[in-house]
């Protein structure tokens, strides 16, 4: 079973930074429960296929752009929270934000992202 910390990282890196589509997939069925809740300020998507086009429409958007931790994946309990950058590769990010998941039964079950300002 993973740790949060393993979950956290591979939701950024694995999920959301993953630009082969069947590689994404795969990680997504281990990090995340079927019936998932991803919610940001755009939306809240519910299931696995939802979270796939999610992060398959921002590589979209962004070609060159990459998510990066800010720092090291915080736990408390079952939940998890991981602070990050997206931006060009070895440029300043252009957005930072937050990932804050509840874990249950070792995988994801709900998931927040936030963007930070300033």
């Amino acid at each position: 079973m993973a740790t949060i910390e393993e979950l956290m990282k591979a939701n950024l890196t694995g999920v959301f930074n993953e630009r082969d589509a069947e590689r994404r997939r795969a990680v997504i069925a281990r990090t995340y429960a079927p019936d998932v809740e991803f919610s940001d300020p755009e939306e809240t998507l519910r299931g696995h296929e939802a979270i796939d086009a999610k992060a398959q429409k921002l590589l979209d958007e962004a070609p060159g752009f990459a998510f990066t931790p800010d720092g090291p994946v915080r736990v408390a309990d079952d939940l998890g929270y991981l602070a990050w950058n997206f931006g060009p590769q070895g440029e300043p990010p252009v957005v930072r934000g937050v990932d804050v998941a509840l874990v249950q039964d070792g995988l994801i079950a709900r998931l927040y992202t936030l963007l930070l300002t300033g």
